[in-house]
């Protein structure tokens, strides 16, 4: 149990992003001796800023690194991690400290960031990542670990969070005179029940927590309603023979799609039989996995399999193979990916395309929205939170009343049929949330409300406030 001491999260905490929004995830922990460390240091993505000028095109640190001890991370999404080579440039010398499967997915999410924001020169980015890969120290879930040996200062665990695989929040046990304050970072929480991955483990007690609020204002569909209404959008979609493309990200969401869609195809594509009327069948269907980065961490998944949950690993022992399936294709170099946008395009056969960014941002989603968009043949799912400014923002808010979208510069009407899944988002939602500061045995007396947009913080703010009336709740 800690021992509450009269220092708010006002004094030991300085945020440097994911406030005013949900990206550019930053936070820095104060020891009171000068010394600080810094948990998470992530892109912003969208028109989201930072209070020091950071934004999506602004990448250099602005804020003094020469006193951080550390940098935890909860895990490795860009809006998470992306700044950590602008880290080390500005300066930073001291140990990265994450999750033993988030050290070895980092150095794939850092090399594709290196490529597509800082150089393409292969002899530079080798050299960013073998200096990162020498700071890294893999922790284990549920141990506590001193930051400086023999140095009681600082305390810190990672525990479960269910939302990617390693994705961890971070409990800091830290000493002030005498006494000892616990400050919790949530960093991104999953939901229960979520495909492949454990369920976050229940926080035990803190002082502080510093809390994401993502989906602060809403309530997702559980997990066998999700299932059957993915299901049902897929047939559907295919009524027309058009092609189905998914903007995910390329860690978690992506793994988490080509689970369900393999379920779906084990249970209804080994009949052989073709219901009345359906002008294709679920054996017929390509999964077309177009993102090199999203196949090299499916690969990673893979070999992270000690890391997957029970029913994952009861379906491998049973020979099935959920990130690995028959009806799954990889396109891996550039020409082919420009054949196969060409080619769905034109032809009329089922084909469901998950491709990065999850906010359609960049990669190799783009080229099939400027294909397909203006075709009604073809049907945009979007399963995944869309940040304010994004491209991904502007479909699903003009999409379903015919408007357009501004990609590269150039306006792309939209005719094809536009849909939002919610409950394949990879973050706890206001209940989860609630129900994770309601497992401590006694509440904390300080929560703030980080990584939300002002509407999501507010409503979970009042929620909060309400159930625990001892706790201040206030927004970061």
């Amino acid at each position: 149990m800690t021992q509450t001491i009269g220092m708010s999260g006002t004094d030991l905490i300085a945020h440097h992003g994911a406030v005013d929004g949900v990206t550019g995830s930053c936070h820095e922990l104060k020891l009171g001796d000068g010394r600080s460390v810094l948990i998470d240091c992530g892109l912003f993505q969208g028109t989201e800023t930072a209070d020091d000028g950071a934004n999506t095109h602004q990448l250099a640190i602005g804020f003094e690194v020469a006193h951080l001890q550390a940098v935890i991370l909860t895990h490795v999404h860009i809006d998470h991690v992306g700044r950590l080579p602008h880290l080390l440039a500005a300066g930073f010398r001291g140990p990265i400290l994450c999750s033993e499967a988030s050290a070895e997915l980092l150095p794939l999410v850092l090399e594709d960031a290196l490529k597509v924001g800082v150089t393409r020169e292969a002899r530079l980015i080798e050299a960013v990542l073998r200096l990162l890969k020498t700071r890294l120290v893999p922790l284990r879930y549920g141990e506590w670990h001193s930051l400086i040996a023999g140095d009681p200062g600082l305390r810190i665990r990672l525990q479960q969070a269910g939302h990617i695989l390693g994705s961890a929040y971070v409990e800091c046990d830290l000493s002030h005179g005498g006494s000892r304050t616990r400050v919790l970072f949530s960093g991104d929480l999953g939901a229960p029940h979520t495909p492949l991955l454990p369920d976050p483990t229940p926080p035990e007690s803190a002082d502080i927590v510093v809390l994401e609020s993502t989906y602060g204002d809403r309530v997702h569909e559980d997990r066998t309603t999700r299932h059957e209404r993915l299901r049902a959008l897929v047939e559907h979609a295919f009524q027309d023979g058009g092609t189905l493309l998914i903007p995910a990200f390329s860690i978690g969401r992506t793994q988490e799609l080509l689970y369900e869609l393999e379920t779906l195809v084990h249970e209804y594509g080994t009949s052989g039989t073709r219901p009345a009327g359906e002008a294709w069948r679920w054996e017929d269907l390509a999964v077309v996995l177009d993102s090199p980065l999203a196949a090299n961490f499916t690969a990673g998944y893979r070999r992270l399999r000690a890391h997957w949950d029970e029913e994952a690993t009861t379906r491998l022992a049973a020979g099935r193979h959920p990130l690995a399936f028959e009806r799954m294709l990889t396109v891996a170099d550039h020409d082919a990916h420009l054949r196969m946008v060409a080619h769905l395009a034109r032809e009329h056969r089922p084909a469901v395309v998950i491709a990065a960014s999850g906010m359609c941002a960049g990669g190799r989603i783009m080229d099939y929205l400027k294909a397909m968009l203006g075709d009604p043949r073809h049907d945009l799912l979007f399963v995944g939170y869309q940040a304010a400014g994004t491209p991904g923002w502007a479909i699903q808010r003009y999409g379903p009343r015919g408007g357009y979208v501004e990609l590269d510069g150039r306006r792309y009407d939209i005719r094809a049929r536009i849909h939002t899944l919610g409950g394949y988002s990879a973050h706890a939602d206001q209940q989860n949330l609630s129900d994770f500061i309601a497992a401590m045995a006694t509440p904390p007396r300080e929560v703030i409300l980080v990584h939300g947009e002002q509407r999501a913080k507010r409503t979970l703010q009042g929620v909060l406030q309400d159930r625990f009336p001892g706790t201040e709740v206030r927004i970061g």
